[in-house]
């Protein structure tokens, strides 16, 4: 019996290496990089593995019929995969129920399963597109809680009920641990070597499974056993999304916002440009005029008859980039023609996107100085087609988002929209801002302030070619106000300024295993005509046109 056992626990190992080793040799002979992390998922436990599967085919599908016919044969494909694993897994001195049992068991828990974890997957395509970290946490706080729930179904009858044993979770959060190890890993190491990380995380994730499956069966919970606790935990876990964007606001510094640095108190004298600041998404102005008259607040509703910024609401930050460039060139005239000094954009989240889009297409020659707050660094990674479209990669993706961000709204969540002119301006002109936002401009000096969450924003590698100051905050917030006023009025009076912190690229290397993988910029006919180098694939921006 004991021969048996180890011949099962080395079938199980060497089944469980396979799939993660496959990926990654894929991942690094197609020169995929930013995707490296995600291949020692492929045989996680539940419900990591599904939560794989599906962040890739959100990304990778280009029809209904397409999204459906893979979709199927991955609930089928994974449900036959776990019984498997659960046959070898399961412990000799336990009475194992029929195979028929366990095929109809996890068959069903596969498709159950892949219902549990989608909107989170989902929500994961989400923050690819607009590279906010709140976002990104949304869609892997609901698994991360919902799994010590979900690993125990596949061998326990009432699965549904009573809380998950203490061992239960505590082997959860170490297959949590280790797949992002693993991830953070798989970057890192340069090419084949990723492979054997693939391969090694591969048997880690046997020997999960066989101690998650020990456990279930040997030491259940008979904790609250008469309540539907997974269904009330998959219920709570819907409010996680719904909670985490006042929990962001209640951060210490998250109300210190750029635009205060500037418009709060008069710029010192030897600063000589104007300034025009652009505040972020949801940003409001009530026609307050800043203390320095050299210093203008951008409005996303343009001037008014006597060339003053107009107030506006947050709903008027929702319109396109290119509306706003137009704005935006219309104030910068106007203020250069005033003052008759060079003009300095300071920029936060969206704001930087608008200054730095105004920059590419070709701004003002008053213009010299950019400073970008808090930029959506490898924003659009993943695409969807406009409504009226019935193909195009990410259909679904699209329409699904429609669906959760409307039921959102009527929960009285955020009343934004995957079809925002700002949000398809991101999604339509990604090839720009994921290889050529943090690239210099020919005369132009610039800087970005990166608060520490952006590292965990975008895949890891090179992000930027322009001077960074990485700061301790979170987007659009910052920290310590008195450091950040001080640089900024020091790069604004021309002199150069520039801070790396040696957690952050530690940071980008930990977020790698939890992005969704980036929909290639070659693959997708809606990019053709920007021809640009793909950052998935080089790990480097900047990178010349063809």
């Amino acid at each position: 019996m004991v021969l048996a056992a180890d011949r099962r626990l080395v079938g199980l190992l060497l089944l469980t290496a396979v799939s993660p080793t496959v990926e990654a040799v894929v991942l690094v002979t197609s020169g995929f990089v930013a995707a490296r992390g995600l291949a020692p998922q492929t045989a996680a436990v539940w419900p990591y593995d599904t939560y794989h599967d599906l962040r890739w085919l959100y990304v990778y599908h280009d029809s209904w019929p397409s999204f459906l016919f893979w979709l199927s044969l991955l609930v089928v494909a994974r449900g036959l995969f776990h019984t498997v694993l659960v046959m070898l897994a399961w412990p000799g001195e336990v009475p194992r129920p029929p195979v028929r049992w366990l095929l109809r068991r996890n068959l069903g828990l596969a498709a159950l399963v892949a219902i549990f974890v989608a909107p989170w997957a989902l929500i994961s395509v989400a923050a690819s597109v607009v590279a906010l970290s709140w976002v990104l946490l949304a869609s892997l706080m609901p698994v991360f809680l919902l799994a010590p729930f979900l690993e125990r179904a596949a061998v326990v009858a009432p699965w549904w009920r009573g809380l998950p044993s203490m061992s239960m979770v505590g082997w959860s959060l170490l297959n949590f641990v280790v797949l992002t190890l693993a991830g953070a890993l798989c970057w890192s190491l340069p090419g084949w070597w990723s492979v054997l990380v693939a391969a090694t995380a591969g048997v880690i994730n046997g020997l999960l499974w066989n101690r998650t499956i020990r456990s279930a069966l040997i030491d259940p919970s008979t904790r609250w056993s008469r309540v539907p606790a997974t269904p009330v935990a998959a219920l709570l876990a819907l409010a996680v999304p719904l909670l985490i964007p006042p929990v962001a606001d209640a951060v210490p510094g998250k109300n210190l916002r750029a635009e205060a640095v500037v418009l709060d108190d008069p710029l010192p004298s030897h600063v000589r440009r104007a300034v025009i600041v652009l505040a972020g998404y949801g940003s409001s102005y009530g026609g307050e005029q800043p203390p320095d008259e050299r210093v203008e607040r951008f409005s996303y509703r343009g001037l008014g008859p006597d060339g003053t910024p107009l107030p506006y609401l947050p709903r008027d930050t929702t319109i396109s980039v290119a509306d706003s460039v137009r704005l935006l060139d219309e104030q910068v005239r106007r203020l250069h023609r005033r003052t008759g000094r060079p003009v300095a954009l300071i920029g936060e989240s969206e704001g930087a996107m608008v200054a730095r889009t105004y920059l590419q297409q070709g701004a003002h020659p008053a213009v010299d100085t950019l400073a970008m707050f808090s930029p959506l660094i490898n924003a659009g990674r993943a695409y969807y087609p406009p409504p009226h479209e019935d193909r195009g990669w990410g259909v679904v993706t699209g329409w699904q988002l429609r669906f959760v961000f409307g039921a959102m709204r009527l929960i009285g969540g955020p009343s934004t929209g995957p079809d925002e002119p700002f949000i398809r301006s991101l999604v339509d002109n990604a090839p720009f801002y994921r290889n050529q936002l943090m690239c210099p401009v020919p005369g132009i000096r610039m800087v970005a302030f990166i608060p520490t969450t952006t590292a965990a924003e975008a895949p890891p590698g090179e992000y930027s070619r322009i001077p960074v100051f990485e700061i301790p905050g979170v987007h659009g917030g910052l920290l310590d106000r008195d450091l950040v006023q001080s640089r900024l009025v020091t790069f604004l009076s021309g002199e150069p300024i520039q801070q790396q912190r040696e957690e952050y690229p530690f940071l980008q290397r930990l977020g790698a295993a939890w992005q969704a993988p980036p929909l290639a910029i070659a693959a997708n006919p809606a990019w053709s005509e920007f021809r640009q180098p793909d950052p998935a694939f080089t790990g480097k921006v900047c990178q010349p046109t063809d």
